[in-house]
């Protein structure tokens, strides 16, 4: 997929029967093939061009995929259940899918092994750590979730790095 490529498309918001309160955008067979056949590429996602987010595509089954859509996104579009939406999807070129928290990134500027020890995550964990530092609104919060799960990382052997582990609860 080329790096400027936008897809787009319409359709219906649905929600995942296994999972109470969560929604779902369709990424139609075709689509997926579009974005290369696979499922582990990171995305923009621009809803009703007026919402965009870093997302990943999960499998649905007979080659589609979905975008989870939670019910925040769903209150900041004003959208419900079966209403049809716009859909753009482009490909995410950040470096970890997802925005670096300013804490985090400090901390792995001065934290050399720290560094070194994030790099030889999986994306996925990576995000994770991303992911867990960023979903508080107070600074020193995240500045305590980042050293939390750095030091932890720090003390797990490689190649067993668990969140569990990352958060100390093993």
């Amino acid at each position: 997929m080329p790096d400027s490529f936008l897809i787009t498309y319409k359709t219906p918001i649905r929600r995942l029967q296994h999972l109470v309160n969560m929604h779902y955008l369709e990424v139609p067979a075709e689509v997926v093939q579009q974005l290369g056949g696979k499922f582990n590429v990171r995305l923009l996602c621009t809803v009703n061009s007026a919402l965009t987010f870093q997302c990943g595509l999960v499998a649905l089954g007979s080659g589609s995929g979905y975008i989870s859509l939670n019910a925040k996104r769903m209150k900041e579009l004003g959208v419900r259940v079966g209403e049809q939406v716009q859909v753009n999807l482009r490909k995410d070129e950040s470096r970890y899918g997802m925005e670096m928290p300013a804490e985090l990134a400090e901390l792995l500027e001065q934290d050399e092994e720290g560094k070194r020890r994030f790099g030889t995550l999986t994306p996925g964990r990576q995000r994770y750590i991303i992911h867990y530092v960023a979903s508080v609104k107070s600074s020193q919060l995240r500045i305590d979730r980042a050293i939390l799960l750095i030091e932890n990382l720090k003390m797990l052997p490689a190649g067993k790095e668990s969140f569990r582990g990352m958060l100390g609860l093993t």
